[in-house]
């Protein structure tokens, strides 16, 4: 894969598309064997276009489609294949049709979106002005592809691969199976999965994403040994393994959405971290009646309590019916002690403070808190114990 633009390579922006596609192509059977980055020098990416299409048997260029004067992609594949360019005729009528659909008139400029190397190939794009492109150079396969990621992806999907599955066997397609970790390390996960007996033919991988872990097992296309294989894994992490096949929050919001139980937010250390982070899913928006933030010692001063377990456990019956929920999560100030945060349900109530073994930036450390709340939630709805235990947090009391 080439990645082109001085943004990417300058970091300006992440090149989460390169990602998308390593994943997306290694589950198909077609793993990548290079990645590369070349900023908007006409030159430059042509040479390396042109080296890549002697070394691989597919290669997918990213970016560079666009109508502007650093939008060089187009004219870099022909310089590699020794071409001129033409204008598909048959694209100008497709960008007309959709400025038009916008009643708007196509400016002049998108005429270069339409300007291919002789020959190519066009790749379909149904919701952007910049098409894609196929085309064989020396022993490659070259796709050409616009780099806002919804259009990428589409292309991808409905284009390329297809194409590609035609052309290539791909007998080395994985299956992905997935769990999300907390309060393991990668080093405490790997001890604890170091007696597993994982097939030549199967892979584990780890990625590390503040506060999880998520821990992925790569089987052959379809083995039947794979689930049990991964349950043997969960059996081993016991329960700081917090979802299966899905994100904490989502989990969280399809038990609750099935036990028609709502939940209340009171947030105060946590900043309304965990308030925003439900509100990204249907299921837990849904679930959230109420997500108050409550600003620095306020907590504590309204109620007029020295004890920070207190603090967040007195307000909680207020707020649940204020809001009607039957759940209330509550976070506390900062203390010297550590982090008072507390769970409020109809067979009881628990509370802990909690405390960092490491030095987090306070964006991180507001979001280790409201994950700590969230799988307090997580356990009461699992049957599991409320309180956990986490590697790098220390449970005061």
């Amino acid at each position: 894969m080439i990645s082109t633009g001085e943004e990417v390579l300058h970091g300006d922006i992440t090149d989460t598309n390169a990602a998308w596609l390593s994943r997306i192509f290694f589950q198909q059977g077609f793993p990548l064997s290079r990645r590369t980055t070349v900023g908007d020098h006409l030159e430059t990416l042509a040479a390396e276009i042109e080296h890549c299409s002697l070394i691989a048997d597919v290669v997918v260029v990213n970016g560079g489609l666009g109508p502007t004067t650093d939008d060089l992609t187009a004219q870099a594949a022909a310089v590699a294949a020794g071409s001129g360019l033409e204008q598909s005729d048959y694209w100008v009528e497709q960008m007309q049709e959709k400025y038009r659909a916008l009643g708007r008139e196509m400016p002049h400029t998108n005429l270069k979106q339409a300007m291919l190397p002789e020959g190519a190939e066009l790749l379909k794009n149904p919701i952007g002005t910049a098409c894609g492109f196929a085309m064989k150079l020396n022993r490659a396969w070259l796709y050409f592809t616009p780099g806002v990621p919804r259009e990428f992806k589409m292309m991808v999907q409905d284009e390329i691969l297809p194409r590609i599955r035609e052309r290539f066997e791909h007998s080395h397609a994985k299956d992905c199976h997935r769990f999300y970790t907390f309060g393991l390390s990668e080093s405490g996960i790997g001890q604890q999965l170091q007696d597993l007996n994982v097939p030549d033919e199967y892979e584990v991988g780890y990625r590390s994403s503040l506060p999880f872990i998520e821990v992925k097992l790569f089987s052959p296309k379809g083995d039947g040994m794979a689930p049990q294989l991964q349950h043997q894994m969960i059996e081993l992490l016991g329960d700081n393994v917090v979802s299966v096949e899905r994100e904490l929050p989502i989990h969280v919001g399809h038990v609750l959405k099935e036990r028609q139980l709502h939940l209340a937010l009171q947030e105060q250390f946590s900043g309304g971290w965990l308030t925003n982070w439900l509100q990204d899913y249907p299921d837990s928006r849904k679930a959230l009646l109420q997500g108050k933030v409550v600003q620095e010692k306020a907590l504590v001063s309204d109620v007029q309590v020295a004890d920070p377990l207190l603090a967040v456990t007195v307000q909680a019956p207020s707020i649940m019916k204020e809001s009607g929920a039957q759940l209330a999560l509550v976070s506390g100030a900062e203390y010297e002690e550590g982090i008072p945060v507390a769970l409020i349900t109809p067979e009881g109530e628990w509370a802990q403070i909690i405390k960092s073994k490491r030095h987090y930036e306070y964006r991180a450390y507001r979001n280790v808190i409201a994950t700590v709340m969230l799988d307090m939630l997580r356990r009461y709805l699992d049957g599991k114990p409320v309180i956990g235990q986490y590697e790098f947090l220390t449970r005061v009391r």
